[in-house]
């Protein structure tokens, strides 16, 4: 099946690289034209992965033009919320309608309980929940000035579902990020918009960079208890982000229409036990 979003317009966070990129390729792949925002620089300091860059931007660009639809590329800090709503509406004028939100946007940061700063918590909160609603609120009113309806799908992860070991700040953020969107699922419900999260375990991207997995490493072993709690039930122990962007585009699509206020795993089993 192809086609599935045709002449659709999709708005995407996070979108320079990893599961952001894999989205807006996999959704113009099939029909839509792409808003595209990633902050393609600098992240707070208690990220220990490399930041995406302007040329991974330009990367997404051009994978998305490669298949023959439109994208429209900025790079926007998701917590700047008047930056935000100014390139969806700029995006919005010249592509002509908007359908699709992917709030992919996040950040993820290793640290036991006691090493959690005021700074480190505030910055994951900030990116992965207020950037989370910046990003509908951005998009939600377009949508429903369409009188189409829609598809909001928030990028959670099994730490929404379950929790992460070492990462108390993460777990929060991605447990508010599930709450949220069932939250938007009950108001928007009434404009035939839905509202899911997709719950992403353990996904090979940029995220591994840098001192990321020594990091990890570090914090498993102060309590080698927790480490095999997100261990899944496939052969295959990490998956690609083009797996997710299945996930996501089937709740973009027409075919989930009568899916909403789902918590959707893509996890290989790590939230069940």
């Amino acid at each position: 099946m192809s086609g599935r979003l045709e002449g659709k317009v999709a708005f995407v966070t996070g979108a320079a690289r990893g599961q952001g990129r894999a989205h807006a390729v996999r959704m113009a792949q099939e029909g839509a034209d792409v808003i595209a925002v990633d902050v393609a620089g600098q992240l707070p300091p208690c990220v220990r992965y490399d930041p995406a860059t302007p040329e991974d931007l330009d990367e997404t660009v051009r994978l998305v033009e490669k298949t023959g639809r439109r994208i429209l590329a900025s790079a926007v800090d998701t917590r700047d919320h008047g930056r935000m709503n100014d390139v969806v509406a700029e995006g919005v004028a010249e592509l002509g309608r908007l359908d699709v939100i992917v709030a992919n946007a996040g950040i993820a940061v290793p640290q036991t309980w006691d090493e959690i700063t005021p700074d480190s918590f505030r910055d994951v909160m900030d990116v992965n929940v207020t950037g989370t609603w910046n990003t509908v609120m951005a998009g939600a009113r377009h949508v429903i000035d369409g009188g189409r309806g829609g598809s909001i799908v928030l990028i959670s992860s099994a730490a929404g579902l379950k929790m992460q070991p070492f990462m108390i700040h993460y777990t929060a953020s991605k447990h508010a990020v599930t709450g949220m969107a069932r939250g938007f699922a009950a108001e928007l419900g009434r404009h035939g918009i839905r509202v899911n999260s997709v719950h992403p375990g353990p996904v090979a991207s940029d995220m591994g960079s840098g001192d990321m997995v020594a990091e990890i490493g570090r914090t498993m072993e102060s309590h080698p208890q927790l480490s095999n709690m997100l261990v899944g039930f496939l052969p295959e122990g990490i998956c690609e982000p083009h797996d997710i962007a299945d996930a996501v585009l089937w709740l973009a699509s027409d075919e989930s229409r009568f899916v909403t206020a789902a918590a959707i795993a893509v996890d290989g089993g790590t939230t069940q036990y």
